[in-house]
């Protein structure tokens, strides 16, 4: 009877210490599994005013590769083989974000409007198209990059907000050479209500669609970092009723967007001072409402005057600024730079909302278009504004204009199936392009080293 008392005893704190060992591996189990679920997030997201990864904070360096999903095509302009090959040598250059046109709307017979076109009439759709931006999505979720995708343009390259208001009743667009018509026109999409429930329409297609080659929705994509409202959209007015409409404008789209996705990140695609018509009180305004997520701005030192009075064609500025005007005006385009930044960040600093330079460019040496043309002054210029995200505290990112990679361009004005260089058709074809063999893209290597020598990155 002893004996078996004690062995009885024995069992019980047998099973008692593997019961609690049981209750300890369960939880340490699962504490591993909310870790995995936690390293598993890799959705972009922001805190006390910057970007967030894996719980670490997220600055990068990237590039506009606007025409990455025509590339993912497997239709006419479509090249799978040349899109692998730029996302692989942006990712040995450390760029690890691109910023993508989801596609082109309206008729394809425009001199200036690119091709092929993702929607020639409303709700109408290349599907072809649609599966190349699918491609690309599943090719930049192999390699660890993320996508700002933008939803619309207010300039006539691509459609947008000229295309949907000829589908409004509008009337043709006004040729881009008679600035105040074309502003004229364009100002009125932000009050034309039937224009906006188009794209509208054109949102909820794109945000809920699902990848057709990786199975996910896009909501779910972790190559996904944001949606963006628009390509510089403008109210192209100072009036107080187009300015008015521009904030709820924003406002609008934003909440919709956010209603069909709530994992990725929304902004503007503003330029920032310049894109409110000089109002910064609606700069600020537009990026504060609780449905964008971060702040844009964009800085054209040619195209803003600021190496010379000059903003034509390159034979135009050379004659009027002078050829040497990018390596004369070098120092005026840092300050004007530097200007820019400090006074939109000031405008939006008590937001805590990080700020990314998304568009910035330089004229090669010369205005020169051509490959293998000098880039001295470009490369001082890139080398000042990586300086500014790599050192600083007020830009969270920067995407550099643009990427032209491997491409060969065979006319310096753009013809029909060309390859894409990143310029627009409207624009002399390595204007403002980095092309594999441009030493800038050493600089962009050198100072990606230096960020994430910085401490936290």
């Amino acid at each position: 009877m002893e004996k078996s008392c004690i062995f009885a005893a024995v069992m019980r704190s047998k099973y008692i210490l593997l019961a609690f060992i049981g209750i300890v591996v369960m939880s340490l189990s699962g504490t591993t599994r909310a870790f995995a679920k936690k390293d598993k997030n890799t959705f972009v997201t922001t805190r006390d005013g910057q970007f967030v990864r894996n719980g670490k904070p997220y600055r990068y360096v990237g590039t506009n590769f606007w025409y990455g999903g025509i590339l993912g095509s497997e239709g006419q302009s479509g090249n799978r083989k040349r899109l692998k090959r730029e996302l692989d040598l942006m990712k040995r250059c450390g760029i690890t974000n691109v910023r993508v046109l989801v596609g082109a709307e309206g008729v394809d017979t425009l001199p200036d409007h690119i091709v092929p076109i993702l929607q020639p009439q409303p709700g109408v759709y290349n599907d072809t198209l649609l599966v190349g931006l699918d491609y690309l999505i599943s090719e930049l979720e192999k390699r660890d990059m993320t996508a700002v995708l933008f939803m619309n343009n207010a300039w006539q390259w691509s459609g947008g907000f000229g295309s949907y208001l000829e589908w409004a009743g509008e009337g043709p667009v006004p040729d881009a050479a008679d600035w105040n018509a074309y502003q004229d026109y364009h100002k009125r999409f932000m009050l034309n209500e039937k224009a906006i429930a188009l794209s509208d329409n054109h949102i909820r297609r794109i945000v809920s669609r699902t990848n057709t080659i990786t199975g996910k929705p896009y909501a779910e994509s972790k190559a996904i970092m944001a949606w963006e409202l628009c390509n510089e959209p403008r109210p192209f007015s100072r009036d107080k009723r187009s300015l008015e409409a521009l904030a709820q404008w924003v406002e609008h789209q934003a909440k919709l967007i956010k209603s069909l996705d709530k994992n990725h990140l929304v902004t503007t695609g503003s330029e920032g001072k310049y894109g409110c018509e000089s109002d910064m009180e609606l700069f600020r305004r537009i990026h504060a409402y609780p449905e964008i997520d971060y702040v844009c701005i964009h800085i054209w030192p040619h195209n803003w005057t600021w190496l010379g009075p000059n903003i034509g064609k390159t034979a135009d500025a050379r004659a009027k600024n002078g050829a040497d005007a990018p390596t004369r005006m070098i120092d005026n385009a840092k300050r004007e730079t530097e200007r820019y930044i400090d006074e939109n960040y000031a405008a939006i600093s008590t937001l805590h909302k990080p700020m990314v330079l998304e568009e910035f460019g330089y004229p090669r040496d010369n205005y020169a278009v051509a490959i293998g043309t000098p880039t001295t002054a470009r490369d001082k210029y890139y080398t000042f504004v990586l300086d500014k995200l790599t050192n600083g505290n007020k830009l969270a990112g920067c995407n550099f204009w643009a990427w032209g990679g491997y491409a060969k361009p065979a006319h310096a004005s753009w013809q029909r199936w060309d390859d894409y260089v990143g310029d627009p058709a409207f624009e002399e074809q390595g204007l403002n392009a980095v092309f594999v063999s441009d030493k800038t893209l050493e600089v962009i290597r050198q100072k990606v080293k230096g960020l994430n020598r910085v401490k936290g990155f």
